[in-house]
């Protein structure tokens, strides 16, 4: 036998595992509208970059005749290549070797991928297809998911973690995606979820289909679960590819730059977007949307708790985490889902080293028995302990209304903020004029000849007293009243004054934030 025989050998071996289950179940995989792992793998990476490893790695089960079934693969891709030039390491369940189901040797593979990325500083992106534990394994299969799980928590803060859903993820399963710094979704292929449809069913005796229980509209617009969603996997494998141009490689780098802006031809006049009347909507994306670098903004979380927007843009050139209050839902107010959906945002950008910019239009928290009942004390304080917390640059421009404890909570000075503008019809005040002037002048108003009249004139005297930028600015908490106009310079101004910000806190293990 020469060396070209065993050449040949060794390039029959890599075909069959190629091919994975065999062309029947990549048909099928077709069929039910869905890639394989491999083509998965092509468009997520830059053309010619992906260098695949371990791909020899067999399973070691003997029970219920597994002794006598091959698994190419091990039902698993894992290796390594480029997203715009930049390294990325990448697993990609195999649905057609036993349904993608994970066992001992499955996960030690994503295992030693995810090691691979942290020990090299680069983001871990899993594409996740699998019917859950290789029951046949029994419990070191459930020990697989452990380590894994290990490994999404301690690398959290270090490098990115994406998880892409592109099919079933349930039981034990679900959790790694949850852990991970980002969830993408395909309408009506994926789905998540603890128990099934039919276990529902067995238990409490609900029906549901597994779309309604789990499916990325369900994850994206009512439990969170799910940051981004497209109709088809090209779509989100490209939706992949944008985030990750937004982000650095490792906790210890910035974000990458691209060219600065050397015009604004795409700019419209700000001035006129906002109303001056506290009580007019509009739609603080077009705001946005005049600040970033060619109006570019991927808008995080989308269809949950609408009356946050939050998302990534660029301003000069240079990554920015924006958050904004929405006055067209809920007039901007703060509840229980968005203050989740705004704290986790700010701690991920504070590992990542991305400035935080925050547009405050806020009336403050949403009142009402199930806010209160529900916990809201609890989790609008994570607001203020992540803002507190979040040691990057941070901006704030208060638009318009900073009402109460919701002005103190999104990045006031007291709270860290570096610099605080704000536009000249901006009230900043305990409470709103009107409710203000009720209690303040309860007996004046009740006992005029005309309490309409002297309500109005109160309001306006409260008003002109301490519902204006200039007080706030007189103590300090603001430090410049601006041209909305000059928005975009300020931001661009103070973003480079603050590149070099260093910032130490007191040594500890960590802070416990109240969850």
């Amino acid at each position: 036998m020469t060396m070209y025989d065993k050449i040949d050998e060794l390039f029959q071996r890599k075909l069959k595992i190629e091919l994975g289950g065999g062309d029947d179940r990549i048909a099928a995989q077709h069929n039910r509208g869905k890639l394989t792992a491999r083509e998965r793998i092509d468009l997520l990476l830059d053309e010619g970059t992906f260098v695949e490893l371990n791909s020899f790695i067999q399973h070691r089960a003997s029970n219920f005749g597994m002794d006598k079934v091959e698994a190419p693969g091990e039902g698993v891709v894992t290796g390594y290549g480029k997203i715009h030039g930049r390294l990325v390491y990448v697993f990609a369940q195999d649905f057609t070797v036993f349904g993608g189901a994970l066992g001992e040797m499955h996960a030690k593979k994503i295992a030693k991928i995810m090691d691979l990325a942290a020990q090299n500083g680069a983001p871990i992106i899993g594409l996740n297809d699998s019917g859950g534990a290789r029951i046949q394994e029994g419990v070191v299969s459930l020990d697989g998911y452990g380590h894994i799980f290990y490994r999404n928590a301690i690398y959290s803060g270090v490098i990115p973690q994406i998880s892409v859903i592109l099919g079933p993820c349930a039981g034990g399963a679900v959790y790694s995606p949850a852990i991970t710094d980002f969830v993408f979704m395909v309408e009506k292929t994926s789905q998540m979820f603890i128990t099934g449809p039919k276990v529902i069913e067995t238990v409490t005796g609900e029906k549901i289909t597994a779309e309604s229980l789990g499916g990325a509209k369900v994850h994206s617009s009512i439990s969170g679960n799910s940051h981004f969603s497209a109709e088809s996997e090209p779509e989100v494998l490209e939706q992949v590819r944008r985030l990750v141009a937004f982000l650095p490689q490792n906790n210890n780098e910035l974000p990458p730059a691209s060219e600065k802006i050397l015009s604004d031809d795409w700019r419209e006049d700000l001035a006129e977007l906002v109303p001056v009347e506290g009580t007019k909507v509009y739609d603080v994306r077009k705001v946005i949307e005049q600040i970033l670098d060619h109006g570019d903004f991927m808008e995080v979380q989308r269809d949950f708790a609408k009356n946050i927007v939050i998302g990534f843009g660029r301003i000069d050139g240079h990554s920015v985490g924006i958050i904004a209050n929405q006055p067209k839902v809920m007039a901007g107010g703060l509840d229980i889902n968005s203050s989740d959906k705004l704290a986790r945002f700010i701690r991920f950008c504070d590992c990542f080293n991305i400035p935080l910019i925050t547009f405050e239009d806020v009336t403050g928290f949403f009142p009402g028995v199930n806010q209160e009942h529900g916990g809201i004390i609890r989790h609008g304080a994570k607001i203020l302990y992540a803002y507190s917390e979040a040691t990057v640059p941070k901006i704030t421009v208060i638009l318009r209304k900073a009402f109460g404890g919701a002005y103190v909570a999104l990045n006031s000075k007291a709270i860290g903020a570096d610099i605080v503008y704000a536009w000249p019809n901006a009230e900043i005040a305990v409470m709103g004029p009107e409710g203000a002037a009720n209690i303040i002048f309860a007996k004046e108003i009740e006992q005029s000849d005309n309490p309409a009249a002297t309500r109005a004139e109160k309001i306006a005297e409260y008003r002109d007293m301490f519902a204006n930028p200039y007080v706030a600015a007189a103590n300090g908490m603001v430090d410049d009243v601006i041209d909305p106009r000059d928005t975009r310079k300020k931001l661009k101004e103070s973003l480079e004054m603050l590149r070099n910000k260093k910032e130490s806190r007191p040594s500890k293990k960590h802070g416990n934030i109240p969850l």
